[in-house]
């Protein structure tokens, strides 16, 4: 049974920085490719980067060159370090493995506002 619990969201001024992080259980979580969603009020639920068991990482076009995806494999956790941050990106972020729709966490709400 697959587990996530994010954490690490926060209210933050437009231009400043957040991590984020999800620590996952699941088996085998080292073989795993990983990724966040993020929900924004009133819109459906999108991909925002994954990060493959290589380590090779992928990122939306909204968020390309500000976020940064990674993984600690030790301890099952996977991050998104956000910078430049813009009142779009306010949501609720989500981890899960890349391409499973089912046993979604409780998400963290980050919120970009002055």
């Amino acid at each position: 049974q697959m587990q996530f619990v994010e954490s690490g969201g926060g209210l933050v001024q437009p231009g400043g920085s957040l991590r984020i992080s999800c620590a996952a259980s699941l088996i085998d979580f080292s073989l795993r490719h990983m990724a966040w969603y993020r929900q924004a009020p009133g819109k459906q639920r999108e991909w925002v980067a994954s990060i493959l068991s290589s380590r090779t990482p992928a990122y939306a076009d909204a968020v390309k060159g500000r976020f940064t995806i990674s993984r600690d494999n030790a301890k099952n956790t996977v991050y998104l370090q956000m910078n430049s941050l813009q009142p779009e990106d306010t949501a609720v972020y989500y981890c899960n493995v890349l391409g499973n729709d089912r046993s979604w966490g409780q998400g963290t709400q980050v919120t970009v506002s002055s």
